[in-house]
């Protein structure tokens, strides 16, 4: 799929914060929970799979930082910026995204992605085309 690498579940190391993650998926998920609660941080870090890391923050909801919900874009544009600038597979998608609309069409997430009914705020795709501003226009 030509725009896979866009995906936070693809398989591209991102080194962040000065950690290695497995997914950007493991990255925004650690970052949650790094340093409220560092035992959910860690069993992230670990997980064998993204869909596992997803799991597991989502089991340990109730850990949150009180202010996770405003900082949760700054930390999700961190985790794409940093793929992109250390995968040159990732910068290829966004070129042949050429000036094209990028959406996360989630039929489940209504913030990061386009939602059930497809009017969400597509939050990932509005970043990864700030960030194709930024890396490839720019």
């Amino acid at each position: 799929m030509p725009f896979e690498p866009l995906n936070n579940f693809s398989a591209h190391l991102v080194r962040v914060w000065g950690v290695s993650f497995l997914t950007a998926e493991h990255a925004y998920h650690w970052r949650k929970f790094s340093p409220a609660a560092t035992d959910a941080a860690e069993k992230i870090f670990l997980a064998a799979s993204p869909n596992q890391a997803k799991e597991i923050a989502y089991q340990n909801m109730d850990k949150l930082p009180s202010d996770w919900w405003e900082r949760r874009v700054e930390v999700m544009e961190e985790v794409l910026r940093a793929k992109a600038l250390q995968h040159e597979e990732v910068r290829d998608a966004l070129r042949r995204t050429a000036q094209r609309a990028i959406i996360e069409s989630s039929p489940v997430d209504a913030f990061w992605g386009t939602g059930p009914d497809g009017t969400g705020e597509n939050m990932v795709g509005k970043l990864w085309m700030k960030i194709r501003g930024e890396l490839i226009s720019g």
